[in-house]
């Protein structure tokens, strides 16, 4: 590709990665007509339909989607690398941006993020909240921080947390007012505040296990909702049992405001682990990222 190309190849990453011509121009402060120019330019050198348009949307051709895939992690680095030519020694200057689930940011960004800045002001930090595995080349993300078992093998994983359980909790109220499910089948004549997957949109089966023996119970209730914090909260208010995973409600159940129930057969999981496609792709913001992080889950063992 032409070295002068790469200002549209830039503007074409950046639409890629937001779907949007409106929201790259807000992002790379420039009118929309000018994103438009740059990604047509670049359609023209190349000869091939990069993006697909609609009045309502902007989809990746296949073609697009694989310039993304195998175009966007190098210029980031040599963006990155371009940066860091402009700062003093042991300076580091770019942007760092991750993928997170809500619920994970008590846990592991809030320990982490005060540290980092802290050490590394002229690292722009990006934090975008979903729930949903998303493609960490294809999002135009340095990593993303998800629990272990739903990370594609091929990614590198960083331990964030300790291991953890998932709990079944309500309210001493709710408890004494509809009873102590004492089996996991009990669970079924519940009021459970179910969980319905962003990415599947399917309601979300009760795991539990003791032993070697597991369960998969389609419980339901009349509050559903695609945040797992939000669960917490209703079990709170006495909704419902809820099932979240224990540091998330660990203040409620010392307090007395929430208990557990079923607590023999409550799942351990790994917990939460800091993923990115390999170690060559590391830049420096998301290496130091990583050294605070395990410095973070050291201190809080």
């Amino acid at each position: 590709m032409d070295t002068a190309l790469l200002p549209q190849l830039q503007v074409f990453l950046v639409v890629a990665r937001l779907r949007s011509f409106s929201g790259a121009a807000r992002e790379l402060g420039v009118t929309r007509s000018a994103v438009s120019q740059a990604v047509r330019q670049l359609e023209e050198q190349l000869r091939v339909v990069l993006l697909t348009r609609t009045t309502r949307s902007v989809a990746l051709t296949d073609v697009g989607r694989k310039l993304v895939e195998t175009a966007g992690p190098g210029l980031a680095q040599a963006l990155a690398a371009v940066k860091e030519l402009s700062a003093q020694p042991g300076e580091l200057v770019g942007r760092l941006r991750l993928s997170v689930p809500r619920a994970a940011v008590p846990h592991v960004i809030e320990p982490v993020l005060p540290t980092f800045r802290a050490r590394h002001p002229r690292v722009e930090v990006e934090v975008v909240l979903e729930e949903q595995l998303v493609d960490i080349v294809a999002g135009g993300y340095d990593a993303g921080v998800r629990l272990s078992e739903i990370i594609e093998r091929d990614m590198v994983q960083v331990r964030l947390t300790e291991p953890f359980r998932f709990v079944i909790v309500g309210t001493p109220e709710y408890l004494a007012r509809l009873g102590v499910p004492q089996r996991p089948e009990d669970l079924l004549r519940h009021e459970c505040i179910t969980f319905r997957s962003p990415t599947t949109g399917a309601l979300y089966a009760w795991e539990l296990e003791r032993g070697r023996k597991t369960w998969r119970l389609p419980v339901r209730g009349g509050v559903v909702t695609n945040d797992g914090l939000l669960c917490a909260s209703m079990a709170r208010l006495g909704l419902g049992l809820a099932y979240a995973f224990e540091p998330m409600v660990m203040e409620d159940l010392r307090s007395g405001r929430l208990q557990r129930v079923l607590e023999p057969y409550a799942p351990t999981v790994p917990g939460y682990f800091l993923y990115f496609p390999s170690r060559a792709q590391r830049t420096p913001a998301l290496r130091a990222f990583v050294d605070i992080a395990r410095e973070s889950l050291v201190q809080r063992r």
